[in-house]
């Protein structure tokens, strides 16, 4: 029988996630893992470890022959590609969760990893406890995978569970989540729905074999969501969420985005509250899947990059299949979307720019519209964020290219026009 190789470890960061995992792993020393050296910014602060782990030359870890691998879980993402990097280039695995790296990061760190041969992995990454990385890797061939839908911001989710279910309003929500460690120091991060892209980008390249940049993708956050919008939900028996969606239209393309979306009360991720993360996997014949898991916090976080420092053992490696052993999927911007907009004043709506308008609340304090138009009239435009207006997704928003047509044809006729 092989015998698993000895892991010596050099960790950059001792925030939340760093110091999780060292926790962690000296609860499971049947791992044959060990920390050698922990390379640390401030090394003034008081830290629960021997003041030998500690140093602040980066060169200790990265040029130390002993150590091979390099786990990275700091907030910096430049400095952290200069780590990755450097590790893989000096034949080291390397395991990461900094999302906004990798996601900004995805051609050359593809390049680096043929390059090289070494395993990066970064479960962690994309939704904290959820294997789900590894399950679009492994399990779901590209054919077949239909689409997939998430709740991958723990801090989002949080906030809005809390203006749903106990009243509270935007800022003490925030400041709840930042009181337990689940908002980041800058909450503009997850707020405004950067966190959440920078997963999606990550995840589209795992599903569907497209690399992206967050800049490509159609995102926004919670920032705009009212409690007025929250009624109007809790009226019709839907939440509302923050869901990053990706779908395969009738012409094999991807339509992908991160937006609030409301959310029927029978639906899986409606059931995903606080700080946890959900994902809904649609393929061929197995219907719908669901993964659930804690999406934020210390253990978490620390539990997948563990999960990814055990498969090391095994020389484990992404084989990007969806992009290396397939043709890869290219993302669409030509689709419509059904959208809900609450606004204070109409002269700001560009109601010309609308396929067709289906409902209309105009004797509201705060005035709300539901109607269908194109991704182009989002894209790129600032009117759905601005001047208090508030752009909320309908339960199944995308229509796809060939449906339109019909469906305009029917608004039409129960508009009595046609």
């Amino acid at each position: 029988m092989e015998t698993h190789k000895q892991l010596t470890i050099g960790l950059f960061g001792f925030g939340v996630v760093g110091e999780g995992l060292y926790k962690v792993l000296k609860q499971t020393p049947s791992l044959k893992a060990s920390i050698k050296k922990v390379c640390i910014k401030h090394p003034d602060k008081k830290r629960d470890a021997p003041a030998s782990l500690f140093t602040t030359q980066k060169e200790d870890i990265l040029q130390d022959p002993e150590i091979n691998v390099v786990v990275e879980v700091i907030d910096d993402a430049n400095a952290a590609f200069q780590i990755v990097s450097t590790a893989l280039l000096n034949g080291k695995a390397v395991v990461s969760a900094s999302k906004k790296m990798i996601a900004e990061h995805l051609p050359e760190l593809l390049s680096l990893q043929q390059e090289t041969g070494q395993s990066f992995l970064y479960e962690s990454s994309a939704c904290a406890s959820i294997p789900v990385i590894r399950n679009l890797e492994e399990y779901y061939d590209n054919d077949l995978l239909h689409s997939i839908r998430a709740i991958v911001n723990g801090s989002t989710n949080f906030i809005l569970t809390k203006m749903f279910e106990d009243k509270l309003d935007f800022q003490s929500a925030l400041l709840l989540a930042q009181q337990l460690g689940f908002a980041e120091s800058n909450p503009k991060l997850d707020v405004e729905g950067y966190d959440a892209v920078n997963k999606w980008t990550i995840l589209l390249n795992h599903a569907y074999g497209i690399v992206s940049h967050p800049d490509e993708i159609l995102f926004t956050g919670i920032q705009q969501v009212q409690l007025s919008d929250a009624l109007v939900a809790k009226e019709k028996h839907w939440d509302i969420k923050l869901i990053a969606q990706a779908k395969k239209l009738n012409n094999g393309q991807v339509a992908a985005f991160v937006l609030p979306q409301f959310v029927k009360h029978d639906e899986p991720l409606s059931f995903v509250k606080n700080e946890y993360n959900g994902v809904v996997i649609e393929s061929g014949f197995a219907d719908k899947q669901f993964f659930y898991g804690k999406g934020a916090g210390s253990f978490p976080t620390a539990s997948a990059v563990l999960s990814d420092i055990a498969a090391l053992r095994y020389n484990y490696k992404y084989e990007y299949k969806k992009l290396y052993h397939h043709k890869p999927h290219d993302l669409t911007n030509d689709y419509y979307l059904k959208v809900y907009v609450s606004f204070d004043d109409w002269s700001y709506i560009p109601r010309e720019e609308f396929e067709w308008i289906e409902e209309w609340h105009a004797e509201a304090e705060r005035k709300y519209l539901i109607g269908v138009l194109h991704y182009s009239k989002l894209a790129g435009q600032n009117w759905w964020k601005e001047n208090n207006t508030s752009l909320i997704l309908t339960t199944d928003p995308i229509i796809d290219n060939l449906d339109i047509i019909k469906l305009k044809k029917k608004s039409l006729e129960l508009a009595g026009i046609a």
